[in-house]
């Protein structure tokens, strides 16, 4: 096979100025080809970088290169965000399930892609592993495909396997993936983690994140029968429940037997397990997040956060203000998704205040906040207090049931405001 095999800083001079380059998401980013852009950034100019959230770093939002390099993202991750809020970069606010359609339809078609894929097969297939997401869109779009060849890549099943022939050149290079380990659970994140497993029923199929939410209400399912996975992305927590038999996905109505999914970020047990693993399949987000194939999922129940929540059950879970803290992502696609399932619950799920002791419920939203999930569309949400059922409720008695999950130190003054607004609860 002639394979294009090529330097990094070969492969890189294709790259020039004024060209939209597309980078792997997550744990997928290349990084021996983004050091390689990056020091090309003196004969570089007005490169517009798009992406969704990448693990390791992101050396050309550094204020040296503004130049050179503008980050146009699609969600905000923490590597890129002093960038976004100081004005160096910028932020696309799109649903999760759209962003594969605009590469497809040549809004935001990209020059150039640079991705990280398994060492072919003997039939000359690439895996792009733990990352189909947008990345498939990308690269079907993009003009020319530079690809980090990582013998660290798993080889996983369904929608992400690439032949050598659409690469245009070929960068070998090993570096382990980024890791996300779990963190030991807090008090308050059990008891979120418990209230949520407990509207969850046998039999229903998920969609949840990473992090330490979607990690209680995980731990808190181990005597759940045969629940379905169905969701953007999943990570550590989830091999637990699949070890135990707890997820078996036998009454998914699509794609039963299996776990369905995006990306995947994790440790390295997690890419091991997927490796040529047939009982997950990873697949573009445009039908993964696509609200019509996800209502047909029965007992689908999406589990997302938020950063606050107002007493009109408004939910803000991508600024703190005019801050922009992370993006729409998917959250809306599952919510409605889910709403619209048989037996469906899209739940939002936070703590009742910051680590600052601030309540995440609160009278109106901050000036600028973005609403992502509306307050028609929110059903319940939990906090270590409990659970509010708020659909088909007014907004009075929204409010009485939001005061009623919020932190007892704040509920006094949630009061106040909610007598102020709606005359009594």
């Amino acid at each position: 096979m002639n394979l294009n095999r090529v330097t990094a800083k070969e492969a890189l001079q294709f790259v020039s100025s004024g060209n939209r380059v597309f980078i792997h998401s997550a744990a997928a980013a290349p990084q021996a080809l983004i050091s390689a852009l990056v020091e090309r950034a003196p004969e570089l100019r007005n490169i517009e970088i798009v992406q969704l959230h990448t693990e390791g770093p992101a050396p050309y939002t550094e204020p040296q290169f503004k130049d050179s390099f503008r980050v146009n993202a699609q969600f905000v991750g923490g590597n890129i965000r002093s960038a976004i809020q100081e004005g160096r970069g910028d932020y696309v606010p799109v649903f999760l399930s759209e962003v594969p359609a605009l590469f497809r339809k040549g809004i935001l078609k990209p020059d150039v892609a640079l991705i990280t894929v398994s060492p072919p097969d003997k039939h000359g297939f690439c895996s792009l592993g733990v990352s189909v997401d947008v990345s498939l869109a990308a690269i079907e779009s993009a003009t020319y495909v530079i690809a980090q060849v990582n013998k660290f890549m798993p080889r996983t099943h369904g929608n992400g396997l690439i032949h050598f022939s659409r690469i245009n050149a070929m960068v070998f290079e090993d570096n382990p993936l980024p890791e996300s380990g779990q963190k030991t659970l807090t008090e308050t994140e059990i008891k979120i983690g418990n209230n949520c497993a407990a509207l969850i029923e046998d039999r229903s199929t998920l969609q949840m994140g990473i992090g330490a939410i979607p990690d209680a209400v995980l731990a808190a399912l181990i005597n759940h029968k045969d629940l379905g996975i169905h969701t953007e992305m999943f990570g550590d927590g989830l091999i637990p429940l699949i070890e135990k038999g707890v997820v078996t996905n036998a009454f998914k109505k699509l794609q039963k037997g299996r776990v369905v999914a995006g990306f995947a970020m994790g440790n390295r047990k997690l890419y091991d397990f997927i490796d040529d693993n047939p009982f997950f399949e990873m697949k573009d987000v445009a039908y993964v997040n696509d609200s019509a194939v996800i209502r047909q999922q029965p007992k689908m129940v999406a589990i997302n956060s938020a950063i606050e929540v107002d007493l009109t059950g408004q939910v803000c879970s991508d600024s703190i203000g005019t801050l922009q803290y992370s993006g729409v992502g998917g959250q809306m696609d599952f919510i409605r998704g889910a709403s619209l399932s048989e037996g469906g619950k899209p739940i939002i799920a936070l703590p009742s205040v910051t680590g600052k002791g601030i309540s995440r419920i609160v009278p109106m939203l901050k000036e600028g906040a973005g609403v992502v999930t509306t307050r028609a569309h929110v059903h319940y949400l939990a906090t270590e207090y409990g659970v509010a059922d708020l659909y088909g409720k007014n907004l009075r008695q929204r409010a009485k049931l939001l005061i009623e999950i919020a932190h007892p130190d704040h509920r006094e003054n949630l009061e106040k405001a909610a007598f102020e607004r709606f005359g009594t609860l």
